[in-house]
């Protein structure tokens, strides 16, 4: 089994309280696996391990097998590891096309060239409109951000993630405030990321982890507290018990 992501026996404390307790994952390259827990269980702390945010008091990250460990956050984007957040990370005042264009101008290296209209380059022009297209954003490409409705403020994050063309993509509830009415349209897009993206899902709405993850791990008070298929996580006694608060 090719590993694209692992972590070995990571651990985070903030003075006496450990987020993070001796959490071991082992994810191969193609999976969809999810991270699922009760509030507090340590899922948003191991994502901003994972992305350098924060540093392990001991442990290991390794990304396709090299340590990452003590990598910085924009250097683990160049290596192939990006995210998005529970909170959207946008430019309000861009349109939905400039930002596109601005993070391929970025991957490419044209941040030298930035006194040249990002229009000038076909090449990056071209790119941004085939992601605008698969993203559903064609329609709204030249509105202001802030202006999106939040189902496509949504989208355009997870776009600007795979514009950068990550080996592994680490999704923060990417439904979370997202209107019923366009849920459907973010749910979509989703199950349709590129097969060869590794993807990582933190998410609370079970029925969109069913749906979408092959491999799931449970996490309860910072530690994993079982690993298996949707099958057998689904049909798990004490993770019923302890994450959906049904009777064991």
């Amino acid at each position: 089994m090719t590993l694209a992501l692992e972590t070995r026996h990571l651990v985070k404390r903030f003075g006496g309280f450990i987020a993070t307790n001796d959490v071991s994952l082992q994810i191969r390259q193609g999976a969809r696996h999810a991270l699922i827990g009760p509030n507090g269980a340590g899922k948003t702390t191991i994502i901003n391990l994972l992305t350098g945010v924060l540093s392990p008091n001991s442990g290991e990250i390794l990304l396709g097998g090299e340590d990452i460990t003590s990598v910085s956050s924009y250097r683990r984007v160049g290596k192939g590891l990006s995210r998005t957040f529970q909170i959207n990370q946008l430019f309000g005042d861009l349109t939905p096309l400039d930002s596109v264009m601005l993070a391929i101008s970025e991957r490419k290296g044209h941040g030298r060239f930035a006194w040249r209209p990002l229009s000038a380059d076909r090449e990056v022009a071209d790119e941004a409109a085939s992601l605008l297209e698969r993203f559903r954003l064609v329609d709204v490409m030249g509105m202001p951000t802030t202006l999106l409705p939040y189902g496509k403020q949504r989208l355009l994050e997870i776009a600007l993630a795979i514009a950068m063309q990550p080996k592994v993509l680490l999704l923060d509830e990417p439904a979370a405030g997202v209107p019923e009415e366009e849920r459907h349209e973010v749910l979509g897009i989703v199950r349709e990321l590129p097969a060869n993206v590794t993807v990582v899902l933190i998410e609370h709405d079970m029925d969109l982890v069913f749906s979408f993850a092959d491999r799931i791990s449970v996490l309860a008070a910072g530690a994993v507290f079982a690993e298996g298929t949707v099958a057998e996580i689904s049909r798990d006694p004490q993770v019923k018990a302890i994450y959906l608060g049904e009777d064991a």
